[in-house]
């Protein structure tokens, strides 16, 4: 079996996030996680939390700790609401690391000797009411490309076009709001990352597969306007991994710290060390050194479409820079936004439905149901309280819910809780297995393809067809003048269950276990032959009946939830 490295985008340190970014990166990176685990692949599953730059600074100095203590408060409560949602990292790390100080130093430096790092003297925006520099992200202003009037220094989020602060017209710190902004010289050092365009455009050109989200921002990055240029990885801030040439100080850059774009992507390598020297595994270089054994793996990222720059040229640039033997990306699956009723959903604005909010509402499986199956691939999608109800009632529910109660409690009414002894399979049976064959055929190329909506859909017609055939069968009409193929058609549809628990797992995998414990198996096998698998669970095998598996959202929550979440989170 193959050999599979996914990384989520890592999320900033400061404060919960919200359902869009939830869907945009760990989410669908955590489905596919548990498919190709399902699928018997060996998997490394990581994530951490981005915990460096001003934005960590001014959330530690909101909250009155420092920021060292914020960031560790922090990543506990991402990591216990990570748990919450179900999602399955092999290790869930942190930027702020002694693994990710060492590489990024260690990196830098490689980059340095191989001619790639410039010393630039330049003009930065100083904020004379903050009485501090001010990172691009907190300069904002209106863009001179498309006049967004919420731009950044950095990039309009609009427009998605690179910009410099001093492109913004009428700019104003987002610390205070101050507009007494002026210009003083630093220095600093920058990436020479024009130096690398030729090789990233052929790498990117490469990579045939790739959804046309990723190849087009990369593409106009990469070649529009001036094209590629050469970027700064050093800020002049207090909180960060400190400047250095590998193990040796780099003169002229006391005081200063790596820009946290170029340290953060360098965590997804140093997280395998912390995964190894946390004693979870071991190894952690035949992940990412084709010197190693990492070439026969396959890398996967999942992220946001705004951060899809970073990962297809400044990271590679990075990588490519170094000239040593570090696994680039084979496969980058980018997400547009989940937007909130009719608005975007925020983080530094605080809009929308946040995860411990979420979870303080609903078991995590409603909302991974539902995510996963709206997940913006295509297009920008759209959270509402009223598709939420209906389709958690209606697939959940009515659909797979509804199949589980009605065959459990029939047979337990009927037979007794031990799968009943009789019959033989015949048409309507055959005719289903063949149905179930084609739409599983289906589903696992829709999950190989890391086709997320496709899947949910295909999965939710596979517990259709169960629906389907009790409907048609009417094993509670057939038990009436035969009951040895009422026990068939239960045995069958008990079977099913079991079978429904396997293929939802990667989807619902709370559901899934409570289905297989209530089947009394462990049996979690991905099904190679549907025949089989249906037969699976013998006669005499005793099962329970699960309790409601999945509620109805009643109008009454739905128009509360609505009023409660239609203000800002302060």
């Amino acid at each position: 079996m193959a050999r599979h490295l996914i990384t989520s985008a890592i999320p900033y340190i400061n404060g919960i996030k919200h359902l869009g970014n939830l869907v945009g990166s760990q989410l669908p990176a955590d489905l596919y996680a548990r498919y190709l685990r399902k699928r018997g692949h060996e998997v490394l599953f990581l994530c951490a939390t981005d915990e460096h730059g001003t934005p960590a600074e001014l959330a530690a100095a909101k909250a009155g700790k420092p920021v060292a203590a914020y960031c560790a408060e922090m990543h506990a409560v991402q990591a216990r609401i990570a748990d919450g949602f179900g999602l399955s990292f092999d290790h869930f790390g942190r930027s702020s690391s002694p693994q990710n100080h060492k590489l990024t130093q260690a990196m830098a430096g490689r980059l340095a000797e191989m001619g790639l790092i410039r010393e630039v003297t330049e003009d930065q925006v100083y904020s004379v009411t903050d009485g501090r520099f001010l990172p691009d992200r907190y300069i904002e202003g209106t863009c001179p490309n498309c006049g967004f009037d919420s731009a950044r220094g950095d990039q309009c989020d609009n427009c998605t076009k690179q910009l410099d602060p001093t492109d913004l017209i009428n700019p104003r710190s987002t610390i205070s709001g101050a507009t007494d902004l002026e210009v003083r010289t630093t220095k600093h050092l920058y990436l020479r990352q024009s130096e690398l365009k030729a090789a990233l455009a052929d790498w990117i050109d490469s990579k045939k597969d790739w959804p046309i989200l990723t190849t087009s921002i990369a593409k106009k990055w990469l070649n529009d306007g001036d094209g590629l240029q050469d970027r700064g990885i050093t800020r002049d801030l207090d909180w960060g991994i400190p400047v250095r040439k590998g193990d040796q100080d780099w003169p002229g850059m006391e005081g200063k710290v790596f820009y946290v774009w170029f340290d953060a992507p360098i965590e997804y390598i140093a997280c395998a060390q912390e995964w190894q020297d946390a004693g979870k595994g071991n190894d952690w270089e035949r992940w990412w050194r084709t010197d190693k054994g990492a070439g026969d793996v396959r890398y996967t990222q999942f992220m946001g479409k705004d951060n899809v720059p970073f990962h297809t040229l400044s990271f590679p640039a990075t990588i490519m820079g170094t000239q040593q033997p570090w696994k680039l990306v084979d496969y980058i699956k980018s997400f547009n936004y989940l937007n909130y009723d009719g608005g975007q959903f925020s983080t530094s604005r605080g809009r929308g439905v946040f995860m411990d909010q979420a979870l303080d509402i609903l078991p995590s499986d409603y909302w991974r149901w539902w995510l996963l199956s709206h997940a913006p691939e295509t297009s920008d999608a759209e959270f509402t309280w009223d598709a939420f109800q209906q389709d958690v009632n209606k697939d959940l529910a009515d659909v797979l819910g509804n199949f589980v109660s009605r065959i459990t409690k029939f047979c337990r009414s009927k037979f007794s809780e031990t799968i009943p002894a009789g019959g033989e399979h015949g048409a309507p049976e055959h005719a289903l297995i063949a149905a179930l064959t084609q739409r599983l055929t289906a589903y696992q190329g829709h999950m190989d393809a890391i086709e997320v909506r496709k899947a949910a859909a295909e999965l939710r017609a596979i517990w259709v067809l169960g629906n389907e055939y009790l409907q048609a069968n009417a094993p509670w009409t057939t038990i009436k003048t035969d009951p040895d193929m009422a026990a068939m058609q239960v045995r069958l549809g008990l079977n099913l269950i079991r079978l429904y628990a396997v293929l939802s797992a990667p989807f619902i995998p709370d559901a899934s276990k409570l289905l297989l414990e209530a089947m009394q198996t462990d049996d979690a096998a991905w099904p190679d032959d549907i025949g089989a698998a249906l037969t699976a669970l013998p006669a005499g095998h005793a099962f329970t009946v699960p309790d409601n598996l999945f509620r109805k959202i009643t109008d009454d929550e739905r128009a509360d939830w609505a009023e409660r979440f239609a203000g800002v989170r302060t």
